[in-house]
């Protein structure tokens, strides 16, 4: 696809928001931390600093691709999961073409025994990071044990000098069974609600971004226990198809990955921001090109044969426009 034609046709006050998981985005050392010696050179995937290059190299190019028809420039905020450590986000925008632009980061170690991590990008042209902190989700296995998950990752600032709240989200796992986990993703959306009651006592009638990978879809019981606030709007749910998704599972489309915003993204005040269009970014690119899973996300890995894509998702996306 030719970019730079749509370059010239795009907007400078549209600002892309954009949410990716990476699929496993390690280093190929050891970290006694984690668990993580399947992606060491001589663990059971043969991640080797070759692969790891590769890989640095491939979401760099998406990421630096998503929203560009439409704005002309790359995201301004990509919230991201599956990352390892911060300092992997660094060598991912030191990574062409990421390195040619002013992007800063907000990570912390969560207690994920896997290790992996959400962070959010941000464009320090166009982005200021105010305060940022991890927001525990604690929930239990079912023998009483806490599972240790993801930490929700808050972050305020100012996008183009309006006030922003954003939450960088990587829920629980569907893995031992759907059903099963649903009361740990409800509450991970109970978190986000208490969390935002907190910030309408300081601030009034805030701007909320809420994104990440639900591992649940936009009707499940955990976003609709999210949404039933009435606080932010899911642009997402106009997506859902039995054809589209952002990640595709036994041959089945799931929007696991969502970008949600509140609704005074729908005002347009002079210096406001306002909602303009969300979108799956499944560019031909980041697809299998053949075979029984031809345009499903090209992965990195199936299981742990070695397959050199990009991720086992599709980012998604969102346009806002400056007024």
């Amino acid at each position: 696809m030719n970019f730079s034609f749509f370059e010239k046709k795009s907007e400078d006050n549209l600002h892309t928001i954009a949410f990716y998981n990476l699929e496993n985005l390690f280093d190929a050392l050891s970290d006694k931390n984690t668990l993580d010696l399947d992606f060491t050179p001589n663990g059971s995937r043969k991640w080797t600093p070759t692969r790891y290059r590769k890989k640095l190299q491939k979401l760099a190019t998406t990421i630096a691709k998503v929203g560009l028809q439409a704005a002309g420039n790359p995201p301004t905020l990509v919230g991201i999961a599956e990352v390892e450590k911060g300092t992997v986000v660094q060598e991912l925008l030191a990574t062409d073409p990421l390195k040619e632009y002013n992007y800063g980061y907000v990570h912390y170690d969560s207690p994920d025994e896997r290790g992996i991590d959400t962070a959010l990008i941000y464009n320090r042209d166009n982005f200021k990071v105010i305060q940022s902190k991890p927001i525990p989700l604690i929930v239990h296995a079912i023998n009483g044990d806490r599972d240790t998950t993801r930490d929700i990752l808050y972050v305020q600032g100012l996008l183009n000098g309006e006030m922003l709240h954003v939450f960088v989200n990587h829920w629980p796992s569907r893995r031992t069974g759907n059903q099963e986990t649903d009361y740990k993703r409800i509450e991970a959306a109970n978190t986000i609600i208490s969390y935002m009651n907190l910030i309408e006592e300081e601030f009034k009638d805030p701007n909320y971004i809420v994104m990440g990978d639900f591992n649940d879809g936009p009707t499940s019981i955990s976003v609709q226990t999210l949404m039933g606030a009435d606080k932010l709007y899911n642009p997402m749910q106009t997506l859902r198809s039995p054809t589209r998704g952002s990640v595709n599972y036994r041959r089945s489309w799931n929007l696991f990955d969502q970008i949600m915003v509140s609704h005074n993204f729908f005002n347009y005040g002079k210096g406001t921001h306002s909602f303009s269009h969300a979108d799956i970014f499944d560019e031909a690119f980041l697809t299998e090109s053949k075979g029984r899973y031809k345009g499903s996300p090209f992965r990195t890995y199936a299981g742990e044969k070695y397959k050199g894509g990009y991720s086992d998702h599709f980012p998604v996306y969102v346009l806002l426009k400056l007024n």
